[in-house]
């Protein structure tokens, strides 16, 4: 058993991030120039060129069958979609406004355990979940009322990864989240070369296949390997450190991203949006609080688990 080091945890996810929406904005940058699918192929081709050596000379489970099996390919399925809803929206959206609106993510999974895993969830934390959505909302309009629909896709991935996220969880126990990420790389290329070769003479530019530049090509190896690191950064500080401790770190992404996007690409949120990412932060921040204190309750009195 892993020993708690919560200081490790604590910089780990601190790497993560920073790697996450770094990686964000070379895809930002990318999608100028390179066609979506290209970007996800070698996104994913690279996170199982670097995973699989990691399996195979640590010995780590890989293999699985039957319900697992069909659970890991439908999870890389909606990885494939979420990353793909994520990059597409950093072509319209600021790299701050797109990551804030994506944070609704952890509302949509309270919501999820109250009414698909049956979990009591109370009025204050439902109260919570409703001011994030509404903080959210506030960074969605103005730049709806910019750049159109293309403002909704980072509620898209919310939506897409919380269903990722539930499946991850019926899994988590019966899969070594190393290899989990080995497998879904190679699952993702295999999905993803049948769609390039039937798009092949069509007009599909999104999955066209183009002739990077030698820059375009350090710049497509990095989005797979930070995507890479960002993911072994979180699972590692999972393992030195308590999901409580680490949770309330995870918003520390929204403010690097903004910083990011203003040193790369001058962007700022505007007014309304700032104040519905505060508005958002800070509902997500004591849905994850209250989440701690219950627990804490409950394992004090597990007769009388508090419904707040």
């Amino acid at each position: 058993m892993t020993q708690d080091k919560p200081l490790l945890g604590v910089f780990l996810m601190l790497g993560f991030c920073v790697v996450a929406p770094m990686g964000d904005a070379i895809a930002k940058i990318l999608g100028q120039s390179v066609p979506l699918g290209e970007l996800l192929l070698v996104r994913f081709a690279v996170q199982a060129i670097i995973l699989i050596p990691v399996v195979w000379f640590t010995k780590r489970a890989w293999r699985s069958s039957g319900r697992i099996l069909h659970l890991v390919i439908a999870r890389t399925v909606l990885h494939i979609i979420g990353i793909g809803m994520m990059f597409t929206a950093l072509q319209y959206l600021p790299l701050a406004d797109a990551v804030a609106i994506a944070f609704v993510m952890p509302f949509l999974m309270l919501l999820l355990g109250k009414y698909v895993l049956n979990e009591v969830i109370g009025p204050r934390r439902l109260i919570a979940c409703l001011v994030g959505f509404a903080g959210t909302l506030l960074v969605v309009q103005p730049s709806f009322a910019e750049v159109g629909w293309p403002a909704l896709l980072p509620l898209g991935v919310a939506v897409n990864f919380s269903v990722f996220m539930l499946i991850t969880r019926q899994i988590a126990k019966e899969t070594d989240p190393i290899g989990l990420q080995a497998v879904s790389g190679v699952i993702a290329v295999a999905i993803m070369i049948p769609l390039f070769m039937f798009a092949h003479g069509r007009d599909l530019p999104m999955l066209h296949l183009i002739a990077p530049t030698a820059f375009e090509w350090q710049l497509l190896l990095s989005i797979g390997v930070l995507g890479s690191l960002s993911h072994l950064l979180m699972t590692w500080s999972l393992r030195y450190a308590p999901s409580a401790t680490l949770a309330p770190m995870q918003y520390l992404e929204i403010p690097i991203a903004t910083i990011i996007g203003f040193l790369v690409f001058q962007d700022l949120p505007n007014g309304l949006a700032a104040v519905g990412i505060v508005i958002t932060i800070a509902a997500g921040l004591y849905v994850i609080l209250r989440e701690r204190n219950v627990a804490r309750a409950e394992r004090l009195n597990p007769a009388t688990p508090e419904h707040a």
